[in-house]
C-alpha cells in the first residue's frame, strides 16, 4: 500500500468513527438549526457572486467534479449565479465542458452579472419552468453523448422535486451524480422555513426516498453523508449506478 493509500484508508476509518459519534452528530444537528436562522449559507459568494451553499457541499461538488470529470453540469434553480460560476470554473479547469442553468424567473440584475463574468462562455441559462416539457427537452438536447452530472437546487416541495427527478436524473451518466439539494428541510424544526411552501414532510427528502422506491438504478451515498456531517443534502447525493 503507498503513501496516498494509506491516507484513503486512514480517512476512511476516521469518518466511520465520526459518523458512529452521537454527540458529534448532535452537535453538528444543533449547529446548522442554529445556522439557519442565522442564514449562514448566504454569506458566501464564489469568484465574486452570491453561491448561497454551505463550504462543506462546495468541497463535495468539487470533489465529484474532479471525480467524474463530467461534459456537463446541469442546475436547476439559478438564484444568484453563483453556483453556475463555480461550477463553470471548474470546468474551466477540467478544459471542457459547459454549465446548463435553468431557473423559472432570471432576475435581469442577476442574468447580467452572470453574462457579464469571465466564465460567461461555459455558462448556458433557460428560463422557464423546469418541469416544462419544451424545457426538459432542451436539457435532454444538450445532455445528448455527453457525461453529465445534476444538480436540482430550485423549488424544494416534495411534488416539485419528485418532478424534476423524474425528468432530469435519466439524464445522469452512469457513475456520475444526481445530487439533490436541501433535503435537510426534513430534518429541522418547520419554525425555521416561516411562509415556504416546504417543510418538514414535504420537501426534497421526502422526495428523494420516494422516488428512490422505484428506481434502483440509483443509491444514496452515504459515504458522502458519513464525511459531511454538516451539509443542505443529506441522503442527496445520489450516484448511479456503472
Amino acid at each position: 500500500m503507498d503513501d496516498h493509500q494509506q491516507f484513503a484508508a486512514d480517512c476512511a476509518k476516521e469518518v466511520q468513527a465520526q459518523a458512529d459519534d452521537a454527540e458529534f452528530r448532535q452537535l453538528s444537528r444543533a449547529w446548522m438549526d442554529r445556522a439557519q436562522q442565522l442564514r449562514y449559507s448566504y454569506h458566501f459568494e464564489w469568484m465574486g457572486r452570491p453561491i448561497i451553499q454551505y463550504p462543506t457541499d462546495i468541497l463535495a461538488m468539487q470533489e465529484l467534479m474532479w471525480r467524474i470529470q463530467p461534459d456537463l453540469v446541469i442546475e436547476t434553480g439559478i438564484a444568484r449565479g453563483g453556483s453556475l460560476i463555480f461550477y463553470a470554473s471548474m470546468m474551466q479547469m477540467l478544459g471542457r465542458g459547459e454549465v446548463l442553468g435553468i431557473d423559472i424567473d432570471i432576475r435581469a440584475h442577476n442574468r447580467e452579472a452572470i453574462e457579464s463574468h469571465p466564465m460567461a462562455s461555459r455558462i448556458r441559462m433557460i428560463e422557464g419552468s423546469s418541469l416544462d416539457a419544451t424545457i426538459v427537452a432542451q436539457a435532454a438536447a444538450a445532455a445528448e453523448g455527453k457525461k453529465v452530472m445534476v444538480v436540482l437546487d430550485s423549488n424544494h416541495t416534495h411534488e416539485h422535486v419528485l418532478g424534476e427527478l423524474e425528468r432530469y436524473a435519466p439524464l445522469t451518466s452512469p457513475g456520475s451524480y444526481c445530487v439533490v439539494m436541501d433535503t435537510v428541510v426534513e430534518d429541522m424544526p418547520a419554525s425555521l422555513f416561516g411562509d415556504r411552501p416546504w417543510a418538514p414532510g414535504d420537501n426534497p427528502k421526502t422526495a428523494v426516498h420516494a422516488w428512490l422506491k422505484t428506481h434502483p438504478e440509483f443509491e444514496i451515498d452515504h459515504a458522502m453523508d458519513a464525511k459531511l456531517a454538516v451539509s443542505v443534502a443529506p441522503h442527496g447525493y445520489l450516484r448511479r449506478r456503472a
